[in-house]
Order: C-alpha cells, then sequence, then structure tokens
C-alpha cells in the first residue's frame, strides 16, 4: 500500500450553485463530479490512498451512486465537520487511526470540485514535496489587474506578485498533522494557512488554468467544455 494519502474534501453543501444536489455529486459528463475527481488520483503514478469526507447526511446517497454508476469506491471514509478546517482534521485523525505512523509519507489535501487537474500535476506535486520543502502547493499568477482594499478606498498591486492558489496542497504528513492540531482561526482559508500559521514556508509550483473549482452554475458549463476538449 502506498505511503502517500489524499483527503478529498466532499462535505460541503455547495449552497452557491443553487440546486438540490451538492456540488460535488451533480453530474458532469454522465457522472458525478466527485468520480472525475477520484478518477485523476487513481490514474496518477502517485496514485495515493484516498480518503473521502463525506457529510453524514450524503453518504448513503453516494453509495448508491457508485452502485449505479459500477464505480469503484473507496474503503476509506470518514464524516466532515461543522467547517472544511474540522473536516480536514477529522481525515488526518482518520489516516492516524487506521495506518501505522511509520506508513505516513505525504498527506494531500483536495477538494472534490476540482475534477480537471491533470494526473501529471498530482505526480509533480508529490515529487516536489519532500523533507526540504515540506509543503508544496498549485498556484498560478493572475492574469488579471489587481487592487486591494475596499470600494472606497483599494490601490493597484503588482499582479506579478499575485498567486492564485488552487489544491491539491501536499505536505509531509508529520507536518500537516501537527498543524491540524491547532485551534481553528478565520485566518485558514485553506490548507497552506494552516501549515504557514506555525511559521513553516510554502512552496509553490506551476498550476494548471484548467484545474478550476466548481462554485457557481457557470462554471459547471465551463468544465463541460474542458472536459470534453482534453478527451478529444
Amino acid at each position: 500500500m502506498s505511503n502517500n494519502f489524499v483527503i478529498i474534501v466532499a462535505a460541503g453543501t455547495g449552497t452557491r450553485m443553487n440546486g438540490k444536489l451538492p456540488k460535488q455529486f451533480i453530474p458532469l459528463d454522465g457522472k458525478p463530479i466527485l468520480m472525475h475527481t477520484m478518477d485523476k488520483f487513481r490514474a496518477s503514478s502517485t496514485n495515493p490512498t484516498i480518503i473521502l469526507v463525506l457529510s453524514e447526511g450524503m453518504q448513503s446517497f453516494w453509495e448508491e451512486s457508485c452502485q449505479a454508476h459500477q464505480y469503484q469506491n473507496t474503503p476509506h471514509f470518514c464524516v466532515g465537520g461543522s467547517s472544511r478546517f474540522q473536516s480536514v482534521k477529522n481525515g488526518i485523525e482518520y489516516i492516524q487511526e487506521n495506518f501505522r505512523q511509520e506508513k505516513i509519507g505525504k498527506i494531500a489535501v483536495h477538494d472534490a470540485a476540482r475534477p480537471l487537474l491533470s494526473s501529471k500535476l498530482i505526480d509533480e506535486l508529490y515529487e516536489q514535496c519532500s523533507e526540504g520543502r515540506q509543503a508544496v502547493i498549485p498556484a498560478v499568477q493572475s492574469s488579471n489587474s489587481v487592487r486591494v482594499g475596499t470600494q472606497e478606498s483599494n490601490a493597484a498591486v503588482d499582479r506579478q506578485q499575485v498567486w492564485l492558489v488552487q489544491t491539491p496542497q501536499v505536505f509531509i504528513g508529520k507536518l500537516i498533522i501537527k498543524a491540524y492540531e491547532q485551534e481553528e482561526s478565520p485566518l485558514f482559508t485553506d490548507d497552506a494557512s494552516v501549515i504557514e500559521q506555525m511559521s513553516n514556508s510554502i512552496y509553490l509550483h506551476p498550476g494548471e488554468q484548467q484545474n478550476l473549482k466548481i462554485t457557481f452554475a457557470e462554471d459547471l458549463a465551463i468544465a463541460h467544455l474542458l472536459l470534453n476538449k482534453s478527451s478529444t
């Protein structure tokens, strides 16, 4: 079994999609978004052990979806928490409880609603993560002009210094385990910010423009176009 893990966070409600289903379960090209996401990790050379974090109310729905699509489910589940931080923390605790400490190498965290990343990017991130670079995250530079401040008081900043962060974010296991022993803070917007709180540096690896997070209904249409383009 691989010493590498990925916690796929799929416990969100997806309220901004204005639909009945959380966005990770919405069909994309015939099957739920989450299945596309899991397939990318399974197709990677790294092939990490998948820890799926689901809300308690969606577990039976997911299992039924796997049966309907004859899809290979993962045997490793845990219930999500009241926030993304708590959901990731639950995933980390699941790994600690079910795998020996010496078998825990690198742990990645990925948003379930990012199904368009390449398996190549996954492998590059795990490869870059090492004792010398214990926290590696994908990011792309902003192509738009950027201003910081409020509507009334703001200033332009150099967009060459602005990075748009993506997932999966990959960490040495012992580092992220330690980081998630901290108390949750409003400043924790992603896993890198949790690591950074302990004064650890973050290495930015070039991400992919196609690695968008499906958040709004318009994103689903874009994802459909990109998925069909990549398969041609």
